[in-house]
């Protein structure tokens, strides 16, 4: 087609290709096209008839590429955790908290003329008071200077000793009653079965100096530090070729960084701690090491009701809140259902309760739930989804996780022997471990509890659980006041059921736990 320039007079050829004309310029290549749009279209005709499709190659989708912190919170908070260089894969942790502030007596004793008595504990409490320790009987009142009851006024005991045939201390009356004005000695009233008793200081003669030492008793768990290794292999030919796909080293390392911390993170929460041996070519017989998750550290386990209440989620938090170990901050980690399920709590009727959308200090967007104990900040774990714990989480505190390290992260890249090839990989030798007994495991899916651990249920009734779905030993938090169980629980006390051919039977646990 011969077309003539307006302006200059001049005859020009124009090849006409579709709806685009693209003019020839001075080497005659047809690569002008005056007054038309750079578009996908109009390129692609203009060059043959390529259609967009061919023209140009699809992307890749840069989110599976790139590692997402999001995958991976568990690690990120060890990574952020205290962090302790150690110099063997084999650390002697010490789980250290608070001790008890109280013990609860597991029969009645004192009572008329008897001017000191053994006070009944269970075998794990009787050591606690020691001679010289002061305690204090709650709802046992005490008595005044002249033997007159002081309602209010709760008895406190002396400690003198230890029964040689029990075990258990041998307590005197401070403010007991009297048989007389001027008797020197008081008298211990009656104490009831379930009474708490308090741990207060002791007290010493005039010249004392020597008291038993605390029960302090450090129990170590061995912890194994697990040797955790990536290894990509790249060819010189397949770095050499020109592919329909720019991959670069940084991407194929960066998707494999990906897996390896994915992978990397469900040990963290799973794995089960071990030591074996193994015969390696050239180099002889070794160890293998493999850590414990923290799904199995945690002491304290809570039964997930099948529907939350605020009154539930706010008792979680006095429980994580307000024992014996107190951490400074809560947060959540949960599966899909668990979030899902707290969620869709009903709040209306709770305007006090504050939810909000916040970035906490390890930089995630996170619903925080404020109560008056402390604020809990919820986040979701995909690990615990692909573990099976959809319906579970770990409400954890963020200043008592301890991240030991043998030898830390470090990259390297050799050549492969006898191929042309480079081997470039990621080593790490750590472990993640918990201090302290406030954590809390909320187990959703119906497995039996972990030997060793504490589990209770929520309950939410005034009436006592019934005998058939009472199991031995089973535990409950009372989220409110339950006559049923006993005249004297209480909201935000632990009751222990015990289950006998004359029914089921019920004891108040001590502290917390």
């Amino acid at each position: 087609m011969i077309k003539t320039n307006p302006i200059a007079g001049e005859t020009i050829a124009v090849v006409t290709s579709g709806n685009a004309e693209a003019v020839a310029g001075t080497s005659g290549a047809n690569t002008l096209m005056p007054g038309m749009p750079a578009t996908v279209g109009a390129v692609a005709d203009a060059t043959g008839g390529i259609d967009a499709g061919n023209f140009i190659d699809a992307d890749v989708d840069g989110e599976l590429l790139r590692f997402n912190s999001e995958d991976a919170p568990l690690m990120n908070l060890m990574l952020c955790a205290k962090r302790v260089k150690v110099n063997s894969p084999e650390v002697d942790h010490y789980m250290l908290d608070e001790p008890g502030a109280s013990v609860v007596t597991t029969g009645a004793c004192g009572g008329g003329t008897l001017s000191q008595t053994i006070l009944p504990l269970s075998s794990a409490d009787q050591l606690v008071p020691r001679a010289n320790c002061t305690l204090l009987v709650k709802g046992v009142d005490g008595y005044d200077s002249k033997g007159r009851p002081t309602p209010g006024r709760d008895l406190m005991l002396f400690v003198t000793g230890r029964d040689a045939m029990s075990g258990n201390p041998i307590v005197r009356a401070v403010n007991g009653s009297q048989q007389s004005d001027i008797d020197e000695g008081c008298c211990v009233p009656e104490i009831p079965k379930g009474s708490t008793v308090i741990i207060l200081a002791n007290s010493l003669y005039e010249t004392q100096k020597e008291v038993d030492p605390d029960m302090i008793v450090p129990t170590p768990t061995r912890i194994y530090l697990q040797k955790r290794g990536m290894n990509q292999v790249v060819s010189d030919y397949f770095e050499s070729q020109k592919k329909r796909i720019p991959f670069s080293k940084s991407i194929i390392a960066e998707q494999a960084i990906a897996n390896f911390k994915v992978r990397g993170n469900r040990t963290l929460w799973a794995g089960r701690g071990g030591k074996f041996r193994v015969s390696v070519d050239k180099m002889g017989v070794q160890n293998v090491y493999t850590t414990e998750g923290i799904r199995w550290q945690i002491r304290r386990e809570m039964q997930a009701p099948k529907e939350w209440t605020v009154d539930q989620v706010i008792a979680l938090a006095k429980m994580f809140f307000t024992g014996e170990d107190v951490p400074r901050s809560a947060i959540l980690l949960a599966g899909k259902n668990l979030l899902e399920a707290i969620q869709k709590v009903d709040y209306s009727k709770h305007p006090e309760i504050q939810i909000t959308t916040k970035v906490n200090s390890v930089g995630w967007t996170v619903t925080n739930f404020h109560t008056v104990f402390g604020d809990i900040e919820i986040k979701r774990e995909p690990t615990l989804d692909r573990l099976g714990w959809s319906n579970s989480g770990a409400l954890l505190g963020e200043n008592r996780l301890v991240h030991y390290v043998y030898s830390a992260e470090h990259t390297f890249a050799d050549r492969v022997e006898g191929e042309e090839a480079t081997r470039n990989g990621v080593l790490i030798w750590d472990a993640l471990a918990l201090k302290g007994s406030c954590h809390i495991w909320i187990d959703g899916e119906g497995g039996a509890p972990r030997g060793g651990a504490n589990r209770w249920s929520l309950w939410d009734s005034e009436e006592a659980p019934g005998e058939e779905s009472v199991a031995d030993g089973q535990r409950f938090y009372l989220v409110r006041d339950c006559p049923g169980i006993s005249p004297s629980a209480m909201a935000g006390q632990m009751w222990t059921a015990h289950a006998g051919s004359d029914g089921v039977t019920w004891q108040q646990v001590s502290g917390m736990l």
